[in-house]
């Protein structure tokens, strides 16, 4: 009989051990959160695409029916048409080839981060400067949309 018992007493020391076993995973996870956790952030929040999607309240200094003539000064009459609006030239999708068509894609993104984003690189007045200093060339108009395209992707 103390033979049966110590057997029952045994089975069940083992049983016991067995489901901690299998339960320290599951505490193990709800204690630490999983690496996609860890390193998710929300992306595309200061990118062009995002701004024309309206998502978001646009920042009062620049209203997204502002036109770009109105926002970055007359030297943009040269490259861009005088009625073209913020919105317009964020929701861009022939920005393939043309350089200039990506800068004001991303200068307005980069604008409108510069208000809207604390930390973000651009100061307003900077990036309205950095677009009219870009205009003077297809490749400088390129290297400032590829700037901006950096800072609009990777903030947030």
């Amino acid at each position: 009989m103390a033979c049966r018992i110590d057997l029952q007493m045994g089975s069940r020391f083992v049983l016991l051990v067995f489901l901690v076993f299998l339960a320290i995973p599951a505490i193990a996870a709800v204690r630490r959160p999983s690496p996609g956790f860890l390193y998710s952030r929300t992306r595309g929040t200061c990118t062009p695409q995002y701004w024309s999607s309206r998502r978001e309240l646009w920042p009062k200094m620049v209203p997204h029916k502002s036109t770009v003539s109105n926002v970055f000064g007359s030297q943009v009459f040269e490259r861009y048409r005088e009625d073209l609006t913020l919105l317009e030239a964020a929701a861009r999708n022939d920005d393939g080839k043309d350089a200039f068509a990506r800068l004001v894609k991303q200068s307005t993104a980069a604008l409108l981060n510069s208000y809207a984003r604390k930390g973000y690189p651009y100061a307003a007045w900077e990036v309205k400067t950095l677009l009219i200093q870009a205009l003077v060339s297809e490749r400088a108009a390129a290297f400032q949309a590829q700037k901006f395209l950096e800072a609009n992707e990777n903030c947030g």
